[in-house]
């Protein structure tokens, strides 16, 4: 989610630069920084602290989410700095500063950055202009959101610098710099990234991984518990010619079938119509269910070449269920513009919409989108009902994350940049081979078992064993055949060809073996005889595991493996199936309710009243099962007319009037009465002042309660007071 500290920046042609790190870990003295005039602000001090530079720093990439080469004003972008393990970084700052500005003034900034992890990022105290790290320590990735400026601005430049053990300075060339221009608005709504022609020498060859990570964890709400799933995967490595899909344009019928459907077919159907445009066809099995650790179930993976004219690949799958919506790369350019081949690509992906449906949530009824869409990436602001809703308008968390690392590359090569280690240990990983003279674009799975004989009599038949066809990595190269077939003779034939007891006959170029006849049972093959009590026991390999026999909770799979030699041609005890338990997520539980209690009686004795009745939650529903219902229901009741005597009316309103002025009378007799109040006694006399010669004494009554309805005025405190001791001294 998006933090709701933002900082507005002015316009103007901007630089979007990571700058370095905190002060602290700074390797520059504070005599350079008192080189700097006092008129420049920290952020100029930043830019143009001293250090060792070091040029070519391939360990570390600064990426844009698409990697466009033009951005839209207003547009959010989300930005990566990564690097390449083992390599690391510890600090970092992001500023954003107008094209050949210094940033010494505030308005040579530009642009917005939002927030994304404020345990990762935060503002820089001493220059709010930029983003730098929350705490310093170890790390491989970063991610902000940097918004872009206001129609007018111009192009872009984002530069990256970080901290590892030492200072790494602004690059202007390389994987730490990346440009970018404002686009045409007669282009908007259209994919805005150029292909570029590829200079590359020789071939490559890539294995893709898709990592899910869409579970009920990470995306809870409304996630559908019972059907969430991943498409089978579908794509290509193409030509700039073909485009499987982009975002501004719009489905073909064969994304359409994915996005819909989660049906691969119609697609792999228009992807080998362009023979000429594609090198490869991308294909990986589908995910039941959407998630499961790496260590319980491997991450799907495909492998497919790349040469100079076919350097793009794009691919997409089906998130399920879902209207239209799926993750994908598309057009992901494998070339670099130094004639060599992306070693690793990592990219996180978020799910888009195919333009083909209108739901908004997962489980949506079909709405056909009439007329069809555009092709969009969904955001947290589309609808209240969505899942990803966001009222804040945060970012949508990332629903799965690709790898294309390259395994190989074939050739001569002609890349600019002299390869490193890790190119040279990547082409020394071992390639995948038959085990006969298949073409190295052709990858097939292992041959099955040989079938028994066609021949159910002393005759000569046909076995047959299969195989199938993983990934043609150049279709202009034909594949051998799935099939394979042998001829063999059919049960109780001898060398000779006459009848016997014997079971069967194999055939096979295996030398000629010295062997100890046996009189219970001798199993002839051509230039080999063996003795059938030393046969062990010929066994295929054990298939695959099948489907869990529940679809939630725990269950058993099995797996079966076959017996190649006749079972009369020896003893043999192993076991030719397994099983095993399974564990699905879990069953979703309904609530339980009990029966219904009878009617309770009416509340009132005559008029309208109500009357309830209720029943108990005997078990709470989990895992996403059916809500508990009301559990108490109420109606209206009404047993007899309330009689209503007027006499008897009048009498209680008499009653209650009387009762008031007995009251009032009661106050007002408490106490010496005053016009509008109720006084307290006089106080006792006070002493007199003199002893002889005449003086005075005096007494107070003081307010106890002043009337409501009083309207006069002069109720008051009084006071008296008196001669005393008037004789002569």
């Amino acid at each position: 989610r998006l933090s709701p500290v933002s900082l507005r920046l002015s316009r103007g042609p901007a630089l979007l630069a990571l700058a370095l790190p905190l002060a602290a870990a700074l390797a520059f003295s504070d005599e350079t920084l008192d080189k700097v005039t006092k008129s420049e602000g920290y952020c100029s001090r930043i830019l143009r602290a001293q250090g060792t530079r070091r040029e070519g720093y391939t360990e570390f990439s600064l990426r844009v989410e698409g990697d466009p080469d033009f951005y839209k004003p207003g547009s959010s972008y989300r930005v990566t700095l990564s690097a390449a393990p083992p390599s690391y970084f510890r600090g970092f700052t992001l500023i954003a500063l107008k094209e050949n500005q210094e940033g010494d003034k505030e308005e040579d900034h530009a642009g917005t950055f939002q927030i994304i992890d404020e345990e990762e990022t935060q503002f820089m105290s001493n220059c709010p202009v930029a983003v730098t790290e929350s705490t310093p320590r170890r790390r491989t990735r970063i991610q902000v959101f940097w918004i872009a400026p206001p129609t007018g601005t111009g192009c872009v430049i984002l530069k990256a610098s970080i901290v590892q053990k030492r200072i790494i300075y602004f690059q202007d060339e390389g994987s730490l710099t990346k440009k970018l221009c404002e686009q045409d608005p007669t282009l908007d709504g259209v994919t805005d990234k150029p292909i570029l022609d590829c200079c590359a020498c020789g071939t490559a060859k890539y294995r893709l991984t898709f990592y899910g990570n869409w579970s009920e964890k990470t995306h809870p709400k409304d996630y559908p518990r019972r059907a969430n799933h991943w498409s089978a995967i579908i794509g290509g490595s193409h030509s700039k010619n073909y485009v499987l899909w982009e975002y501004g344009g719009y489905a073909s019928e064969g994304v359409k079938q994915v996005a819909e459907l989660g049906s691969p077919v119609k697609m792999e159907e228009e992807i080998r119509q362009q023979s000429d445009e594609v090198l490869t066809v991308i294909k990986a099995k589908a995910q039941w269910p959407a998630w499961q650790p790496v260590n319980v179930r491997a991450a799907p993976s495909a492998e497919f070449s790349v040469d100079r004219t076919r350097h793009l690949m794009s691919f997409l799958t089906m998130m399920g269920p879902s209207p239209d919506w799926n993750v994908g790369l598309s057009a992901e350019d494998l070339c670099t513009k130094e004639c060599g081949w992306v070693q690793k690509v990592v990219q996180d992906l978020i799910p888009w919409d195919a333009g083909t449906d209108s739901g908004v949530t997962y489980e949506s009824p079909n709405k056909p989108t009439i007329p069809q869409e555009k092709i969009r990436p969904l955001t947290s602001l589309d609808h209240p009902q969505s899942p990803f809703y966001d009222p804040e308008g945060g970012s949508i968390t990332q629903v799965a994350r690709v790898v294309i690392e390259r395994i190989a590359r074939k050739g001569e090569q002609c890349n600019i940049v002299p390869d490193n280690v890790d190119d040279i240990v990547a082409d020394l990983a071992p390639e995948e081979k038959d085990e006969d003279d298949t073409p190295e674009t052709c990858i097939y799975s292992n041959w099955s078992p040989w079938s028994a004989c066609s021949s159910s009599t002393c005759e000569k038949g046909k076995r047959m064993r299969q195989r199938m066809l993983k990934a043609q990595l150049d279709l202009s190269v034909p594949c051998p055949d799935t099939q394979d077939f042998q001829p063999c003779m059919g049960p109780g034939c001898s060398d000779e060809g006459q009848e016997t007891d014997t079971p069967g006959r194999l055939e096979t170029d295996t030398p000629r073996a010295k062997i100890k006849p046996n009189k219970r049972c001798l199993f002839s093959v051509p230039n080999l005889a063996l003795d059938l009590d030393t046969i062990p026991c010929l066994l295929s390999p054990w298939s695959e595991w099948s489907d869990c026999s529940v679809t939630c909770g725990k269950g058993m799979r099995t797996r079966q493996r076959m017996l190649k030699s006749l079972a009369e041609l020896g003893d043999c005890n192993e076991d030719l199936e397994q099983a095993e338990k399974c564990m699905l997520p879990e069953c979703p539980i309904d609530c339980e309710l009990s029966e219904w209690s009878q009617w309770s009686e009416c509340n009132k004795s005559c008029g309208k009243g109500h009357m309830i009745r209720t029943r108990t939650i005997q078990m709470e529903p989990q895992f996403g099962g059916v809500p508990c219902p009301e559990t108490v229901q109420r109606k209206k009741c009404r047993t007899r007319k309330c009689l209503r005597s007027p006499s008897v009316q009048k009498l209680r309103w008499r009653e209650a009037r009387e009762s008031r002025r007995s009251e009032q009378l009661r106050e007002e007799s408490d106490g010496e009465q005053f016009p509008g109040c109720r006084m307290r006694p006089w106080t006792a006399w006070s002493e007199c002042t003199k002893l002889c010669g005449g003086g005075i004494q005096e007494r107070y009554m003081t307010v106890k309660k002043r009337f409501k309805s009083s309207q006069f005025t002069s109720c008051k405190d009084k006071k008296e007071i008196r001669a005393c001791n008037v004789h002569p001294c």
